[in-house]
């Protein structure tokens, strides 16, 4: 699938956690040194390896198989004692927790893995547990916007990190200005006052959020169906790891990814640890991201519906990246097949549902 070929109609917007996930960067180096590992993926005293994976932001329904996996002993039946480190404002970047012994996986996306490559850092993506990115762009219903190009000179609301994401997509395919940029502080306020603007935003929460405050369902399009293919909630970890502790990445991949089909079938476990990390996030706002998760396919869908969550192929990451370098954000000599692996995934539907 092509960025330039769209398909069904849907829901689009860029969400807070690939915004402070580029932002990041200027963190100083000193909150690594303060929480640096002194012996990372170690063994604990009950003989389980101990893994700590960071995530992208607060506990919420988009990290609920990750969750599932600790509340319900995937991880333990795994061998593995695996503890999660909440992402949020503060915290650096994946790449930088990664190389600084920090966590030994950590939740990234597509984009992530070729900016590795391109800065020479010595991480790589091995499953990728959303097929689809959920972000999205949201309108007020009944303005006459019915697709994305009918946006076309109206204001968008959108953050810093978009314009090395999905913007310079939208302005090639739908001819889209910066002119229409607004700069967005992930506070719908100035968006339920513009009817006629639109806003970026993940499916499984601005739209909630909207809902609350404005008091009506507004409209959604999402990126990956008018042709992003960019994987979301990858797993991360070095590429240490990965030459030194192959079985350990292949233990923490097959749980992760059979945490997830235990959290779609019956999520409360993992809900349960989820506030328990994050007690701000309510029932309803849980029970609306897992919904939204299901109804657009973001989990299951294209090749993870025979191979597995988690799946990646060499077409999809081949796709993302000509999609980018044809707006001008990556060279075509990058290697960027370097930041990734398919070493430990697409095992089929049935490997990762046995018990």
């Amino acid at each position: 699938m092509n960025w330039f070929s769209p398909s069904s109609a849907a829901i689009p917007y860029l969400s807070r956690r690939r915004f402070l996930q580029y932002g990041a960067i200027f963190v100083s180096s000193s909150v690594i040194s303060a929480c640096t590992k002194q012996n990372p993926a170690s063994t604990s005293s009950s003989g389980l390896d101990k893994i700590t994976f960071g995530t992208n932001w607060l506990a919420q329904a988009e990290h609920g198989g990750f969750y599932q996996a600790i509340a319900t002993g995937i991880y333990k039946q795994h061998g593995l004692d695996v503890t999660i480190k909440m992402g949020g404002p503060q915290v650096p970047s994946g790449a930088q927790l990664l190389t600084g012994g920090v966590v030994d996986f950590f939740m990234g996306n597509g984009i992530d893995a070729f900016n590795a490559v391109a800065q020479a850092i010595p991480t790589i993506s091995v499953a990728a547990i959303f097929q689809k990115d959920p972000q999205c762009i949201i309108v007020h219903p009944n303005t006459g916007v019915n697709t994305l190009a009918d946006l076309k000179g109206r204001p968008i609301y959108i953050s810093a990190g978009a314009n090395v994401t999905f913007w310079p997509l939208l302005k090639a395919k739908f001819g889209f200005t910066d002119d229409q940029k607004r700069p967005y502080n992930f506070n719908p306020a100035p968006f339920l006052t513009d009817k006629t603007s639109a806003q970026q935003g993940y499916i499984t929460s601005e739209p909630f959020a909207i809902e609350k405050q404005g008091g009506f369902t507004p409209q959604v399009f999402l990126l990956a169906d008018y042709g992003y293919p960019n994987y979301t909630t990858t797993i991360e970890t070095t590429k240490e790891i990965v030459k030194n502790k192959p079985d350990l990445v292949q233990r923490f991949v097959d749980a992760s990814i059979k945490g997830w089909y235990s959290y779609l079938k019956n999520p409360q476990p993992g809900n349960q640890l989820i506030q328990k990390d994050n007690p701000e996030m309510t029932d309803a706002q849980l029970a609306y991201g897992l919904q939204k998760l299901q109804e657009y396919g973001v989990i299951i869908s294209g090749t993870a519906q025979q191979q597995g969550i988690g799946s990646m192929t060499e077409e999809k990451w081949r796709s993302l990246f000509e999609s980018m370098v044809g707006v001008g954000l990556y060279q075509p000599t990058l290697k960027y097949q370097d930041g990734f692996t398919l070493q430990f995934i697409n095992k089929g539907v049935e490997y990762y549902q046995k018990s």
